[in-house]
């Protein structure tokens, strides 16, 4: 191809800023505040969740900016895929792209049946499944339209998300025992702990997604930095004030299990505010609401980094080549984003939301490994790459993070053995698939 013709081929635009990153990388992960960590409670209890919690944070703190280093010296769209592909080639690239994949492809159908669930107690009328696969079909077509407005989209239902936070702190802090965090603290034992790492994870899961959209960043050498570290700070403050607050209202069994009847919930700050102030009263009205915000945010940021990952996967040719085609009208990964959410559709039709954001997760710790692996093989390797950003405490801090990843993904593979075997499946399926028919 020449040089006129590679100037005039569809291509991504840099129209994204440190305040878009950021809005970013806090909407891909807010929607865990607000449902799934609270049923890691009845695993683990205030001190078990608690302390995979810590665990959790000290991961994605090091993680974080680790991968970010890697982000800003490699600004490319498919993120771990092509840091992986060039520490250490074909094969540590495709397992690192697929683990991509898997977070970013199964993570949204579990968000996708919340929003319609939570949908379903206002609009009796429409069934659960089919407003979630209207919400995969409009926010697709929002990301197909353009990065610029589903970025800004993602910015705006992102601040509402993070205020109504806010407000949940300021109804609730000062009705906040210190004693309430000790009722039934360890119900399980310290087994217990290692079960509810998942849900740990889901206060975090996907902020790397950050990274997807390096190639659409205006000067990513230096806006990354700023956007994913404003991001990983802002969760790990929300994340400990949801938690304590949430728990130091009367303890945790009160936002696990649905009163009278003693099934789990995926709302746990409404069902927290009902104790404090009563279904009818405004605060637990207009929480409730706003707390649909963050479960859009999530799935729709989700489903951007996810179109982003799937589209290097074909641009490189580790899938078929029409997946790595940019659409000439909008400047956006067109036919990723329709494939994804095809996907993603079948999956919510399985109904099983809980085992596909397992799922997800074993998706994203394979990805915390190989990435971390791939960082300190990059500063082996290459040691003169230009790193406009270099993590702090290296090699210290890519370390802890590939210990604590390890230590968390053979936890959930003890307490999920069946969905070990089918993250695995598709792992090694996809690897023969792509050993067989890679496409030059």
């Amino acid at each position: 191809m020449s040089n006129s013709e590679l100037s005039n081929a569809p291509h991504l635009e840099r129209k994204l800023g440190p305040l878009m990153l950021w809005g970013l990388g806090v909407g891909y992960v807010i929607s865990g505040m607000y449902f799934g960590w609270n049923l890691g409670l009845a695993h683990g209890g205030t001190l078990g969740l608690a302390v995979a919690t810590i665990f959790i944070i000290l991961l994605y703190l090091t993680f974080t900016f680790s991968y970010t280093e890697m982000a800003c010296a490699i600004p490319r769209a498919g993120g771990a895929f092509d840091y992986a592909y060039k520490a250490g080639g074909k094969d540590l690239g495709f397992f690192a792209g697929m683990a991509q994949n898997i977070e970013f492809v199964f993570a949204p159908p579990a968000i996708a049946f919340a929003i319609g669930a939570y949908l379903n107690l206002l609009i009796p009328q429409l069934s659960v499944l089919t407003i979630a696969i209207s919400a995969y079909i409009i926010f697709t077509a929002l990301n197909i339209y353009g990065i610029k407005a589903a970025a800004t989209f993602e910015l705006l239902v992102t601040i509402l998300a993070v205020l109504g936070l806010i407000l949940f702190f300021i109804a609730t802090g000062p009705e906040f025992q210190l004693e309430n965090l000790g009722k039934n603290a360890l119900p399980n034992g310290w087994k217990g702990a290692f079960a509810a790492i998942p849900f740990a994870i889901w206060f975090f899961l996907a902020i790397e997604g950050v990274a997807n959209v390096a190639e659409e960043t205006v000067n990513p050498q230096k806006n990354i930095t700023i956007g994913f570290g404003s991001a990983i700070l802002t969760l790990v403050a929300l994340c400990v004030f949801t938690f304590t607050f949430s728990v130091g209202l009367n303890g945790w069994e009160t936002v696990v299990f649905k009163p009278g009847s003693g099934e789990s919930s995926d709302s746990p700050l409404p069902l927290a505010l009902m104790h404090l102030l009563g279904e009818s009263s405004l605060m637990f009205r207009v929480i409730s609401f706003i707390g649909l915000f963050g479960l859009i945010a999530s799935f729709h940021g989700i489903i951007l980094a996810a179109g982003r990952a799937t589209y290097e996967f074909g641009r490189i040719k580790f899938a078929p080549p029409f997946l790595g085609r940019i659409s000439r009208r909008f400047k956006t990964p067109a036919n990723a984003l329709i494939v994804n959410t095809i996907v993603g559709i079948i999956a919510l039709l399985t109904g099983k939301t809980g085992e596909i954001i397992t799922i997800a997760c074993f998706g994203a710790l394979s990805l915390y490994i190989l990435s971390m692996i791939s960082m300190i093989r990059l500063r082996n390797r290459f040691p003169e790459m230009d790193r406009p950003f270099k993590v702090r405490f290296y090699p210290l801090a890519p370390v802890v993070a590939l210990i604590i990843s390890i230590a968390a993904f053979v936890s959930i593979t003890i307490y999920n053995p069946i969905l070990a075997l089918i993250y695995f499946g598709l792992l090694i399926s996809s690897y023969i698939w792509f050993r067989l028919f890679q496409y030059e």
